[in-house]
């Protein structure tokens, strides 16, 4: 499963971003004519949206560019210290702020190289991408839970953008971590655009070395965020008491990495994700975990590493798969291959659904564990949500059993 894992994002963003006459006409060959839109050469007249976030509170966005001095970075040593971009997402005040971009010009063509090369795109096309947060937006008043993203390899930070906006518009902070030369390209403030290169296709030391070495960046951006001399002018916003982490694929295996080594991460969300280090027999230390993943991939049986993980997993859990969904179904690129007419692999839910599923769940999760509001949505099986099963593998070993709408302690 794990190669299955790894190989379907390029394969299926291919296809999202593929916008131009000739890959409209193969998908058509598949799924019928292709639509006007859809045809669109080059990405003239074609606008993308994420889709509109469904909390109270208008968003903001600081970019952030952290600089860990007591650690070389683990890829490229010669590099000097790791180097890391944040993008920290917040509750802001309406009417504030600028427009915030998708992503830069360079980083879409260097995605569009990697993932759709000779699709003939124009990397505007996807650096204009409609978002509904605002930079240096004014914060709105009060202390809310931090939450971290993950995005996964090869993917920019920024596939995971419908999420965290969605979510800091219900009141979290949150920041979407870019892992330096694990992506197809992220732009630093001095104008030098660091990429994966060969290290996307043949990586170093294995998969259990991207999980520790997220699990660090994770640890170090959680510190700079919490300190009392924070780099972000906005850090008083943060309750260093409630803190999750939410990542797709490599990414949500890293969220349980990061649980694993670092205490402050108290709720964890693995979103796709194969466990390239399995979760400890001892657990979690009773902390809660959301297994959100597909129903062709990632029912019991399917991925040993989840049947592993639940075994262990020794605090409130749940597993829950989504029908109709692939790999990138839980990222912004299900939404692109809707807008677009293009479908995904293995893909039958449209992108605003799977999108819509995705967004529910995770807020859910983060509303009992992080803030106890009761959700539910958690407690099983929703008529409103049909494509969404709750998984009860046999359970071995003396566990507790699931509870309900019970959280960990709020501090």
């Amino acid at each position: 499963m794990t190669g299955i894992r790894r190989a379907a994002a390029p394969a299926a963003l291919a296809l999202v971003l593929a916008l131009s006459v000739a890959t409209a006409g193969a998908a058509s060959a598949a799924a019928g004519p292709a639509t006007a839109t859809t045809a669109a050469p080059h990405g003239v007249g074609v606008q993308s949206a994420l889709p509109r976030p469904t909390g109270p509170h208008a968003v903001g966005l600081s970019t952030l560019h952290l600089v860990d001095a007591d650690r070389p970075d683990p890829w490229v040593p010669t590099a000097g210290p790791r180097q890391l971009m944040v993008s920290v997402y917040y509750p802001a005040r309406p009417a504030t702020g600028e427009p915030a971009q998708y992503m830069t010009t360079e980083e879409a063509q260097l995605l569009l190289q990697r993932q759709a090369p000779g699709a003939g795109i124009s990397p505007q096309t996807v650096s204009d991408t409609r978002t509904w947060a605002r930079t240096d937006a004014r914060p709105a008043p009060g202390r809310f839970p931090l939450v971290m993203l993950s995005p996964g390899y090869t993917m920019p930070r920024s596939t995971l953008t419908s999420l965290a906006e969605d979510l800091a518009s219900r009141g979290y902070v949150v920041a979407l971590v870019n892992h330096t030369y694990e992506d197809s390209g992220t732009t630093f403030p001095d104008g030098q655009t660091l990429t994966c290169g060969t290290f996307c296709d043949h990586l170093p030391d294995g998969w259990p070395a991207v999980n520790r070495s997220r699990a660090t960046d994770i640890s170090f951006v959680i510190s700079q965020l919490t300190e009392r001399h924070s780099p972000w002018n906005y850090a008083h916003m943060i309750d260093p008491r409630r803190i999750g982490m939410a990542g797709h694929s490599v990414g949500g295996s890293s969220a349980a990495s990061a649980m694993a080594a670092d205490q402050r991460v108290r709720a964890g969300v693995d979103m796709d994700g194969t466990f390239d280090i399995p979760i400890p027999a001892t657990g979690l230390d009773h902390r809660p975990f959301l297994l959100l993943g597909t129903q062709s991939g990632h029912t019991p049986g399917e991925d040993v590493s989840w049947d592993s993980a639940w075994a262990n997993l020794n605090g409130w859990k749940r597993w829950l798969t989504v029908s109709g969904t692939d790999h990138v179904s839980f990222t912004d690129l299900t939404v692109f291959a809707s807008e677009f007419n293009i479908p995904l692999p293995g893909a039958t839910l449209p992108g605003q659904r799977a999108a819509e599923l995705t967004r529910s769940y995770v807020a859910a999760f983060f509303d009992l564990q992080l803030k106890g509001i009761p959700q539910p949505l958690l407690d099983g099986p929703s008529p409103a949500n049909p494509e969404v099963t709750f998984q009860h593998p046999p359970q071995t070993g003396s566990r507790p059993p699931l509870s309900g709408s019970t959280p960990w302690p709020v501090l």
